[in-house]
């Protein structure tokens, strides 16, 4: 009985605890496989989370590595790089347009004006001197090619010296320049002979004046926009201004110190005063590519050619009165030899004028319909030459000279610009070539000039020779308005 009583209680936990082991394992393994899932799920997740963040983290490392590198950049060049928008070729939204940076920019440009063009302007009081004192062995022609070829220099070490701007060296050329200038002044005081004077002051100033000549122009459009004109106006009356003082800080010292003396105060006030564009001038921006030297294709654009072309012959009859109108008075007796002196001063204060009032009405009607009437003007005007009988005549003749002279000078970068209005990306280089060429013109200019006026023993065919190839360009002129506008007369050109 107690046996029988124990046998159910034994076998129920046993039954139970069969059962209870069977019916859970389909249980578990269901469980089992769920909790895989949900962990390869995870995992998958996990895995493609911790990819985005390190794709994140790279793409943010490369760009703060970019941003480090460009900062670096700027602060080892101090300069910022011209952001291209179009249609123009730099960002022109940045550009101040005023302030007291920009406007000491023109400050600078003003004095670099006043020591490369004004210095050039200078030389028909060296003419006089040369001819009649220093350098009596030589002939007019001989002497001529000294300023000639300070002139051409100017120009075309100018062309040739602008990849050098785009590149970054503008500190080197203004401090190269500056340097060339003031020493070629300083040897000019210690020469005797021709070929001295021909090494001083023909190639050593020449050179310097070139490298001044791209910055003096360039640094402002990076400056301005819509002052513009205004402050090239301002910069480029430097060059007549210095060639209104020059001559007769150089006539009033010559009788009382002597040349060698003379000329060291005119290098000591050069010096001086380009103290101010080698303090005060720096480049904002650099061009978004560096300018090539020469565009060939502009050579099959017929305006372009007979724009160059035009200026390049009156070139070769525009510095005539400016070597030779004091040379003339002096010797014709139209004026006192005191007073013959100022000629080239008088000329050089009108053409003051004459390169900013006719600039700002080829603004309104046009470049081409103000250059075409001033070069036809400055024509009449060597011919008029030939009938001056007195002081009163002459002076009149040298002040409106000057006047309409200045502006077939200050006219040419305008007209370049308009005929390359579908180019501009080319502009500096068709500039740079077009300025190479009519440089040729004011080297050999000049020179025919003595070289004719020692044949004929007289200044009337000096003055035709002048006028007549101021004819001539004008007459081309005509042509490169007529290739680029049409033959209208009433349309802007």
């Amino acid at each position: 009985m107690r046996r029988a009583d124990n046998a159910p209680q034994t076998s129920a936990p046993t039954d139970l605890s069969s059962t209870s082991s069977v019916d859970d394992r389909p249980l578990a393994n269901s469980s089992n496989e769920n909790m895989e899932g949900e962990s390869l799920t995870e995992f998958m997740q996990e895995k493609n989370s911790e990819s985005n963040i390190r794709s994140t983290e790279k793409e943010e490392e490369r760009e703060r590595e970019e941003r480090e590198r460009e900062e670096r950049e700027k602060e080892e060049n101090g300069l910022e790089p011209v952001i291209s928008v179009p249609p123009s070729v730099n960002n022109t939204s940045s550009i101040p347009n005023g302030g007291l940076k920009a406007w000491l920019q023109v400050l600078g440009s003003f004095f670099l004006f006043f020591n490369s063009w004004g210095v050039v302007n200078t030389f028909g009081s060296y003419q006089t001197y040369y001819e009649t004192v220093l350098l009596t062995s030589s002939s007019p022609s001989s002497i001529s090619w000294i300023g000639s070829i300070q002139a051409f220099l100017l120009m075309m070490v100018g062309a040739i010296t602008g990849p050098i701007y785009d590149a970054g060296y503008f500190r080197e050329l203004l401090i190269g320049g500056s340097f060339m200038l003031v020493l070629g002044q300083m040897m000019l005081s210690l020469c005797k002979e021709y070929w001295q004077v021909l090494l001083a002051q023909a190639l050593c100033t020449g050179i310097g004046c070139g490298a001044l000549f791209v910055p003096s122009v360039a640094i402002l459009s990076t400056y301005f926009t819509t002052k513009l004109a205004t402050a090239m106006g301002l910069a480029a009356a430097g060059s007549s201004i210095g060639g209104v003082l020059y001559p007769i800080i150089f006539h009033k010292l010559l009788p009382r110190i002597g040349f060698a003396w003379t000329t060291r105060v005119i290098g000591f006030i050069i010096l001086a005063t380009m103290i101010i564009p080698n303090a005060v001038m720096q480049v904002r921006v650099l061009p978004a590519t560096k300018r090539a030297l020469l565009d060939l294709s502009a050579f099959r654009q017929p305006s372009y050619v007979f724009n160059v072309v035009g200026f390049f012959v009156g070139f070769v009859g525009l510095y005539m009165p400016f070597f030779y109108s004091q040379v003339y008075a002096i010797e014709k007796h139209f004026t006192s030899t005191d007073f013959g002196f100022y000629l080239l001063s008088i000329m050089n204060s009108t053409s003051t004028f004459g390169r900013i009032f006719p600039n700002w009405l080829a603004d309104k009607i046009g470049p081409f319909n103000v250059g075409i009437p001033c070069t036809l003007a400055s024509a009449l005007l060597c011919f008029g030459f030939i009938g001056a009988n007195g002081t009163a005549s002459i002076v009149a003749l040298v002040a409106l000279y000057g006047f309409f002279s200045g502006t077939f000078v200050s006219l040419p970068p305008t007209i370049l610009v308009h005929l390359s209005a579908n180019h501009r990306s080319k502009i500096g280089a068709r500039m740079g070539q077009g300025f190479a060429i009519t440089a040729m013109g004011m080297l050999i200019g000049t020179p025919i000039g003595g070289a004719i006026r020692d044949a004929s023993g007289g200044f009337t065919a000096v003055w035709a020779y002048a006028g007549s190839m101021l004819v001539v360009a004008c007459v081309i002129l005509v042509a490169a308005r007529g290739c680029h506008r049409g033959w209208q007369v009433c349309v802007k050109a």
